[in-house]
């Protein structure tokens, strides 16, 4: 007899579930060959995450004992079997599909080459590059009673090599070493073509150095050299009441990971058993290892896709975003702004035009103050500039810089200390909670009075991923608004009394009693007999209660739909819990990250745009706001984007009852909703 579903799908399992859709676009024959080797390594970069933090995170409940099930029903035990074993599948596919998209490269003439395969001409200028390039950048690390075994870096790649001597006895072990692909250098090395060849030709540099390996250890006979890749523990543990200075506890937390507990380790098909003996005696690594047959770490395809200028047709056709018509005939966007708010959708409008707002009023004399939060952040940042010029010509300039951004801190703590040199007022948010909510706030001094303009987003402010990811952004004056950003900063910043929000819904204060008043009520429409309907547009739904809230409007007669990119934990469309709910992700070029939220409201509409996914950390943990837009023209457009979301059935997926996604198939003409966003004009006018 089959045990009867959980009402919930687990957040792990339907993480892999994730994955396998961003793998499902790399095996997708009607994308660009290119862009299919960017998947790959968009899976492979995904997968490292999932190792280091959420793998790792169970692994540590199994060594502490713990047995207890959470609210999915499943065990640390349990649950981390059916990851290991689903993540190894989805490995194999992986590989097979990278294969095939070889092959597809091959045909346009791009080859991966072998050393077998390169003819004198080529291996001459190859064992050039070797000498002249390489050779000085690595080191030989041997492993014997005088020489400990070396500690190894997360996520590099490296390479075991066996050695013996001349004459050794058989029952003698051999010599083992290991020397690092130095990650400075390009991993795919470009081979001079042949004559009278168009073809393009590559190696990885492990091949290169793997053909030279004796090289580093004269006088021995190399016996076998593999290639393996080790993933530790990347989870910050922050002691944040008891630390003196938070960003110093941070430096010290960063030094630490690179040395976390192995969880990982991922080795080229065929390895010498000795080596493997070795580095599992050694890393203390009974599980999760994983035999590659093929190139370990297909990361290096991200780069490698974007190398080939000749090869544009292998790629997506290249979007040029388009500046705000509404800001695109003025120099004043704040004279805009007193007349209208104004609505950015990120990547296909630019994102210069915040750029431009923060500049704009460093650079005017009337603009006496500029909050701003700071997640993630670019590189090269303009707006980081902006706001060190702001605070160097005497305007009040507070920054909330978020430090705790995984895999972002060490970026953060330098732009925290740049923002500080130049005279800014630099905040690390409040203890125990993360500043994730996305706001700019600008106060200006206007005929005798102070007007206040602010920014609300769905995304970072960083302009490279504003290039990748959709993401919704609102300039607006609106007093209800502008007084709402000032108390969040204050509450922020200072010792401010909880405040009454007039129109922000934020986290961990309000925000969730404030959704579930507005799902509760749609339910009351419901039962009057009135229309009511839910759509929601997020990156992940995990949070047990708001699950549980949107089963208890479903089962009231309200309609929903979900747009969830990641992970779903709500099962839709079993009988009595969930029969009005549908649940589609978009998985497509770009990164779909904009968090819209809409209710009928019973014909009275109210749209939201939100910084926050409905997740337990985001909900209870962070500082997370969500934002009303009041401008009806604004309403529709949003909600047209939702609705051509919706529509789409071509990258869609729908989630299914027993937890799996089926892509969504119609009658309809065909829609796929990210190229038709390109047009500005239809989702402005969509339906």
């Amino acid at each position: 007899m089959n045990k009867p579903l959980s009402p919930y799908v687990n957040r792990d399992l339907s993480w892999i579930e994730f994955n396998r859709r961003v793998l499902e676009e790399a095996q997708d024959p009607d994308n660009p060959l290119l862009e299919r080797a960017k998947f790959l390594a968009i899976v492979s970069s995904n997968l490292d995450e999932f190792m280091s933090v959420r793998v790792a995170g169970i692994q540590d409940q199994m060594k502490a004992g713990y047995t207890k099930r959470d609210f999915t029903g499943y065990s640390p035990a349990g649950l981390w079997k059916r990851l290991m074993k689903r993540t190894d599948q989805m490995v194999t596919e992986q590989y097979r599909t990278f294969r095939e998209v070889l092959r597809g490269l091959t045909k346009e003439g791009i080859f991966f080459r072998s050393i077998e395969e390169l003819n004198a001409h080529q291996l001459k200028a190859m064992d050039e590059y070797f000498y002249e390039i390489v050779f000085p950048v690595l080191t030989p690390m041997a492993v014997d009673q005088s020489r400990p075994f070396p500690l190894l870096r997360t996520k590099e790649l490296y390479l075991s090599v066996i050695l013996g001597r001349e004459n050794m006895p058989e029952e003698e072990e051999p010599y083992f070493a290991i020397v690092q692909v130095p990650s400075i250098l390009q991993r795919f090395v470009p081979v001079p073509g042949r004559v009278n060849s168009k073809k393009n030709e590559f190696i990885l540099l492990e091949d290169l150095i793997e053909r030279h390996i004796n090289t580093l250890f004269n006088g021995y006979t190399t016996i076998a050299v593999d290639p393996f890749r080790l993933t530790r523990n990347a989870d910050l543990t922050l002691n944040e009441e008891g630390a003196e200075d938070l960003l110093e506890e941070i430096e010290k937390e960063l030094r630490r990971r690179r040395w976390g507990l192995p969880v990982r380790l991922e080795y080229g098909k065929g390895i010498h058993p000795y080596a493997l003996q070795t580095l599992k005696e050694e890393l203390e690594l009974g599980e999760n290892l994983f035999e590659i047959d093929g190139p370990l770490d297909l990361t290096f395809l991200m780069r490698f896709a974007s190398s080939l200028p000749q090869y544009e047709s292998l790629l997506f056709e290249k979007i040029e975003p388009v500046y705000p018509l509404e800001f695109d005939q003025t120099e004043d966007m704040f004279a805009v702004l007193r007349q209208e708010d104004v609505l950015l959708y990120h990547p296909y409008e630019s994102f210069e035009a915040v750029s431009d707002f923060v500049l704009e009023a460093a650079q005017d004399p009337d603009v006496l103050a500029i909050k701003m939060t700071l997640y993630r952040v670019s590189g090269q940042s303009d707006l980081v500039q902006a706001l060190a010029m702001a605070a160097e010509s005497g305007k009040q300039v507070t920054v909330v810089v978020e430090l705790k951004a995984r895999f972002d801190e060490e970026r953060n703590i330098a732009w925290a200390r740049q923002l500080e040199k130049a005279g800014c007022h630099v905040v690390y948010g409040l203890v125990g909670l993360k500043t994730h909510a996305k706001i700019t706030l600008v106060v200006r001094r206007e005929q005798g009075m102070l007007r206040r303009y602010v920014h609300v987003g769905t995304g970072n402010y960083n302009d490279n991923t504003a290039k990748l990811y959709t993401d919704i952004g609102l300039f607006t004056s609106h007093p209800i608004i502008g007084a709402d950003a000032s108390a969040l900063f204050n509450e922020v910043t200072g010792y401010s009394s909880p405040y009454e929000w007039k129109a922000f819904g934020v986290a961990p204060t309000d925000l969730m009693q404030k959704l579930f008043g507005l799902i509760d009520r749609e339910k009351e429409h419901a039962a009057a007999g009135r229309p009511a309907h839910i759509i929601a547009k997020m990156n992940s739904l995990s949070n047990q209660e708001m699950i549980d809230k949107l089963y208890e409007a479903s089962q009231a007669g309200v309609k929903i739909e979900l747009i969830v990119r990641g992970v779903c934990c709500l099962r839709p469309g079993v009988p009595g819990l969930s029969s009005n709910i549908r649940v589609i992700s978009i998985v497509d070029r770009f990164l779909e990250h904009s968090r819209i939220i809409y209710f009928h409201n019973g014909g009275d509409e109210e749209v939201y745009l939100s910084s926050a996914d409905w997740m337990t950390r985001n909900l209870t943990r962070r500082i997370e706001l969500m934002c009303p837009v009041f401008d009806a023209r604004l309403r529709k457009i949003l909600i047209n984007v939702l609705r051509l979301n919706l529509d789409d059935n071509k990258k869609a997926r729908e989630l299914q009852p027993n937890g799996g996604y089926e892509s969504v198939h119609n009658e309809l003409p065909e829609l796929r909703s990210q190229f038709q966003a390109v047009q500005i004009g239809k989702w402005k006018t969509y339906r």
